[in-house]
């Protein structure tokens, strides 16, 4: 990929001066090895925690580094910004430790966690509208009326700069890194990352990732300009962009190795995996680097080479949406099975059938008794049972078992 666009340059100084101004007020997020991923892909993977970063996500990089070169008069007319939820956060605590006055536009539907903890760091918050370019066009009406400096989530220089410093703490944890994987949405942390890695270490190589049913990048580089989406739908909100930013896409475009896209299924697995084998807490969009290394599985090898870095972006998350993909991504594991079982409607019939999963170790989460179910016979019931699994080979064993006892069965 070769520049494309006439944009202002990110070099590695502006990286190295936003450590400086952030020295103060964050500290490197972990580097975790991950034992589980590297047997499953068979390369060294390490997890960079960005999860546990101050505000729950690298946000805090760029809204702080940007913020901190206002001039006293911008101080005092205060920021403005527009979030679904983690850039929100971000400037609701730059503004608060910079002593800056902070209004943040989100929409309606932004989850109610992410809007109690903006609110908690002292920002006013207004919701309105239902998505985010609404947020954004009221945010810009508000920097004009109002004359509050509007801090863009990712599409300005001081922005990638201060994303840049997750890169520089990648190179210092893990010396030989080879590949760093980058959930990706606007593009601020890939591009700073990759501003970052490849100044030093032109050898390493660098992929963003994004949700394949919020993929505006790979449309936007193969037309060699940002090109906007007409649809998105993803449960990864915080890379739910429809549109690449331009001065991203001119980094991202020089020196970005690849861009992959992964599904709502294989997000919502990794979400799952990083909560179980590596106890960690992880949003969809912080996941959707792990759920790429997850699909190759051990192909990994025959696409990078190790040791690799995966980014885990951020880790605000609603608990009730975590619920959901825990129980997707159970699903999708082959660790609940739905199904639906026809036997003649007379006593002990559904003991019977409890009775042979308990044999078979199946742990039996929800039982439902139908009567009035298409094709049903008039001395049949139905009994849709949800169970508790231990993965697809368990499932296929119950399923013929209760087949082979003479039991209709079908899977829901």
């Amino acid at each position: 990929m070769g520049p494309v666009t006439t944009m202002p340059a990110v070099t590695l100084d502006d990286v190295l001066a936003a450590r400086e101004i952030l020295a103060d007020v964050l500290t490197p997020t972990p580097m975790e090895f991950s034992q589980a991923l590297t047997d499953r892909t068979g390369v060294r993977v390490h997890l960079k925690c960005e999860n546990l970063q101050r505000a729950g996500s690298f946000k805090m990089r760029g809204a702080y580094t940007r913020m901190s070169r206002l001039t006293e008069d911008e101080k005092r007319r205060g920021v403005v910004a527009a979030s679904a939820g983690n850039h929100a956060q971000g400037v609701a605590l730059a503004a608060r430790l910079l002593g800056i006055e902070a209004t943040v536009y989100m929409p309606n539907g932004a989850s109610m966690p992410k809007l109690a903890a903006t609110r908690g760091y002292g920002a006013h918050v207004i919701q309105m509208g239902t998505t985010l370019d609404e947020c954004i066009e009221e945010a810009r009406r508000h920097e004009t009326e109002q004359g509050a400096v509007f801090i863009p989530p990712f599409d300005h220089p001081d922005i990638v700069a201060g994303q840049g410093t997750c890169g520089l703490e990648i190179l210092e944890q893990v010396p030989d890194v080879r590949t760093v994987v980058v959930a990706t949405g606007g593009g601020g942390l890939l591009a700073g990352i990759a501003t970052a890695v490849k100044a030093t270490r032109p050898d390493v190589r660098v992929v963003g990732v994004q949700a394949e049913q919020a993929a505006a990048w790979p449309g936007s580089l193969e037309a060699g300009h940002p090109v906007p989406l007409g649809h998105m739908s993803t449960m990864a909100d915080g890379i739910a962009v429809g549109r690449p930013g331009d001065v991203p896409f001119a980094v991202v475009s020089e020196h970005v190795d690849g861009m992959e896209t992964v599904s709502e299924t294989a997000i919502a697995r990794a979400v799952l995996y990083l909560a179980e084998r590596a106890k960690l807490v992880v949003e969809p969009a912080g996941a959707a680097g792990t759920a790429h290394l997850m699909e190759l599985g051990l192909e990994v090898a025959n696409h990078y080479e190790g040791p690799v870095v995966v980014v885990l972006s951020g880790g605000n998350i609603d608990p009730l949406l975590l619920l959901r993909i825990i129980r997707q991504g159970l699903t999708a594991a082959g660790r609940y099975l739905q199904l639906r079982v026809r036997v003649p409607d007379q006593p002990g019939n559904l003991a019977g059938v409890l009775t042979m999963l308990a044999e078979m170790q199946c742990n039996v989460l929800e039982v439902q008794h139908h009567r009035r179910v298409p094709h049903l016979a008039v001395h049949e019931v139905a009994i849709s049972l949800t169970l508790e699994t231990r993965g697809h080979d368990h499932s296929a064993e119950v399923m013929r078992a209760l087949t082979d006892r003479g039991y209709a069965v079908d899977q829901v």
